[in-house]
């Protein structure tokens, strides 16, 4: 399983991300989710948002992430003016 996380420091407006969101779920062979980060074992958490696609497999991410609709994610949040978010990619085993 391969999954994009997205981790953002401030937490975005509800309304606008909630359109951003749907813009994420066009990304083909995805599931996307998105949430309020609310917590850490000591302290405060170092981000306020999670935002993740996972993929089946390593072929299914490649090609999305390939694809016009990712592209197009990252266009809508500048656009949106999110803080810059973190942006990391991983294989689950």
């Amino acid at each position: 399983m391969y999954r994009v996380v997205v981790l953002y420091e401030q937490e975005p407006d509800a309304d606008s991300y909630a359109e951003h969101a749907e813009i994420c779920r066009q990304v083909p062979n995805a599931v996307f989710r998105h949430g309020k980060v609310f917590g850490a074992p000591m302290g405060e958490p170092a981000h306020a948002y999670y935002a993740e696609w996972e993929f089946a497999d390593e072929d299914a991410f490649k090609s999305a992430t390939r694809s016009d609709e990712f592209m197009a994610t990252g266009k809508d949040a500048y656009k949106r003016g999110f803080s810059q978010p973190t942006v990391e990619f991983a294989e689950l085993r």
